[in-house]
């Protein structure tokens, strides 16, 4: 094969498999233990866990639910009863995004009855721009309730400058942090320093189950026990109903193996820091690509490692490291506000520039804590290869 590297290796994006053989003892056990009580729904695995993960955030409360997406929903849910009084945000009600997310986030306004707002990113860390955030703020012109910031790839937003200006006009700030588990910010854990916090288990995530599953933290007694109330169909027990509610539990199961790999998350999170520096390393120098920068303040997770690709090449490369047995993604190939289901059901008071040259350039590389330094050097010398040595 014309420009093929030596010594061929297959490198995928995340290799589950070789995790779970990591953590075998401990997930097995818990699975066991389930098996011995076959307590499934709500078993003592779930408030265990709950308890677990309220600690190692610092926030009072944390409410297990079925899935990421639906711990969106339901945050918002609690929001509007306790900021509103209404079951359902209405369609006058503006809850602030980014456009550069997956379609969940947006999903979610329109799922809790307000209309999404998609501003633009900052180009260096992908986030939504504080800035955009604070001139449509300031023009008043609609009933702003609420800011969602997503913690893109596992890099912290701009939540000093997102929480004033939701302090100066009366927003709520419900943290996206489905893939920034175990993420900092001045020390102090993503998901603790809004209102309310929306987390994924999905399998690939920085922790994942065993399938869906998703958490809500909270601040405050309220939103955690209207989030309860509305994750069991909408009642203090079954026959009680005061709400529109879900059936959205976290199941036990999910529980015991999210309980069983916590202990590893530091460890694993520590892990992707390295593998990320190693790339940083081994790809500083190549005029193409813009890798995501250091910064001090915060404590980037990397559930991706995503480089920018310019001059029209990152199709070319993407292509050129398959062909090498190395996997790629692009997340994500279209900003939110040209995705079908929000035309007409949204607002984009700017022209997302940043967001829109973003899923032309952005190539997310293998990223997995347990990856061997020589797998991660075969990235790099692929990625070299195709820029300095002519492969393209």
């Amino acid at each position: 094969m014309k420009g093929a590297l030596r010594e061929m290796m297959q490198v995928p994006m995340l290799d589950l498999k070789l995790e779970y053989e990591y953590m075998k003892k401990e997930i097995d056990g818990a699975l066991e233990r389930c098996l011995g009580h076959q307590k499934w729904i709500l078993g003592p695995e779930v408030a265990e866990f709950e308890g677990l993960l309220a600690d190692y955030l610092g926030v009072p409360y944390c409410v297990g639910v079925s899935s990421g997406t639906e711990a969106l929903v339901l945050a918002l849910r609690a929001l509007a009863i306790k900021t509103k009084g209404t079951e359902y945000f209405e369609r006058s009600d503006e809850i602030i995004t980014t456009t550069f997310t997956f379609t969940a986030t947006g999903d979610a306004i329109l799922r809790a009855g307000a209309t999404p707002v998609f501003l633009d990113i900052e180009p260096e860390t992908f986030n939504i721009d504080a800035a955009r955030i604070r001139e449509y703020v300031k023009t008043g012109q609609s009933d702003m309730v609420g800011i969602i910031p997503v913690h893109l790839y596992g890099k912290p937003c701009d939540m000093d400058g997102i929480q004033a200006i939701a302090r100066e006009h009366g927003l709520f700030v419900l943290e996206d942090v489905a893939q920034a588990m175990g993420g900092m910010l001045s020390r102090r854990k993503l998901g603790s320093l809004g209102h309310a916090g929306a987390f994924s288990f999905f399998p690939s995530k920085n922790l994942g189950g065993f399938g869906d599953g998703g958490m809500v933290s909270a601040n405050d007694l309220e939103t955690a026990s209207l989030v309860r109330m509305l994750l069991k169909h909408g009642g203090r027990d079954k026959y009680n109903v005061d709400h529109i509610g879900y059936n959205a539990r976290l199941d036990t199961i999910q529980a015991a193996v999210l309980t069983a790999k916590l202990k590893y998350l530091d460890e694993f999170n520590a892990l992707r820091r390295k593998l990320a520096s190693l790339y940083e390393a081994g790809l500083d120098g190549i005029e193409e690509i813009s890798l995501p920068g250091p910064d001090p303040e915060d404590y980037h997770v990397f559930h991706q490692y995503t480089i920018r690709v310019g001059n029209g090449e990152r199709d070319g490369l993407q292509k050129y490291l398959s062909e090498n047995g190395i996997s790629s993604m692009v997340y994500y190939p279209v900003p939110l506000h040209k995705v079908g289901v929000f035309e007409g059901r949204c607002n984009v008071p700017y022209m997302p520039v940043q967001a829109e040259k973003a899923v032309q350039e952005v190539l997310s590389l293998p990223m997995e804590p347990l990856m061997k330094r020589t797998e991660a050097e075969y990235v790099i010398e692929g990625i070299r290869n195709f820029f300095l040595r002519g492969a393209k």
